[in-house]
């Protein structure tokens, strides 16, 4: 009959340690998942500030030379 408590003893502390496990890799799952989206959301941020540059460039451009003297 001991034998018998021992093994319950055990596998209760295995079937803790497991849970336990599990709940760790949820939470860096978790926190992947937010990382990943945090960077889906900088690049966008990139990608929209490089737009609006680009954006001011044009309009920079298109008034270049409309008012350039090249008398000599």
């Amino acid at each position: 009959m001991r034998c018998i408590v021992l093994r319950m003893e055990t596998s209760l502390v295995a079937g803790l340690v497991a849970a336990r496990s599990a709940q760790t890799q949820l939470a860096l799952a978790a926190r992947l998942m937010r990382m990943d989206a945090g960077m889906e959301r900088a690049v966008a941020d990139l990608v929209e500030a490089a737009q609006q540059n680009a954006e001011k460039l044009a309009q920079a451009a298109s008034g270049i030379g409309r008012a350039l003297d090249v008398t000599v």
